[in-house]
Order: C-alpha cells, then structure tokens, then sequence
C-alpha cells in the first residue's frame, strides 16, 4: 500500500515497520515486539545503491538501501528468515508480497532523486 500526504511523500508498510520518503529523506521505522519504534532517517542523495526483493505468497521479500562504507547485509539462508537481511539491519525492511507495487515505487522515487 503506497499513500501519498499532500506534501508528496511516499510511505510503505512493511514488516514490523515502515518507510516513508519525502523526496529528500528515507525514514525507515522498526517496531519490535516489546520495545520502542527505532526511526534510521536515511538522506536520499547519500545513497549509493537500492536492493529490492519482491515477497511472495510464501516468503517476504525487502527493501534495502546500500550507503557509502557500508556492505549490503547479507541475506538470511534460514527457512524463517526466508532469504532477508536480519531484523538489526538498519537499512532495509521486509515487506508483504501485498507491499511490492508501493515498494517498487518508493525505490524508483529514491533512484530519481538520487540522480
């Protein structure tokens, strides 16, 4: 599900958690079980590379953003994780296979901007 506030931002809802991009900054939210929302805010034009991997009926699938100094989390082999970067990764976000157009979108907003 993708919505769009007046001001022209985007958000997706995922996993225990969303993103939201208001053209300049990527705010990824993660909620754990039994603790606090943790916000990364994330500064489009410091992004050096976007990973998406659609879910699917079976497996989530995520929304990772690669920054300068950083390697791209490893995904998870474990049949639980289903091929994710872990939980801990600050920058990226499972999503529903429900979620794929509206993270689809979100990360050619974040590729333009980039640009």
């Amino acid at each position: 599900m993708t919505t769009y506030s007046s001001g022209g931002s985007m958000d997706v809802k995922g996993v225990q958690g969303s993103i939201s991009f208001d053209g300049d900054w990527i705010t990824i939210t993660k909620r754990e079980v039994g603790q606090q929302a943790r916000h990364f805010r994330i500064r489009a034009a410091d992004v050096t590379g976007t990973r998406l991997k659609p879910g699917t009926r079976l497996f989530h699938g995520y929304v990772q953003f690669l920054l300068p100094g950083s390697s791209a989390a490893t995904e998870s082999k474990s049949l639980l994780a289903g091929g994710r970067p872990p939980q801990s990764d600050p920058h990226s976000l499972s999503i529903r296979h429900s979620a794929n157009d509206a993270a689809e979108k979100l990360v050619a907003a974040v590729e333009q901007a980039r640009s």
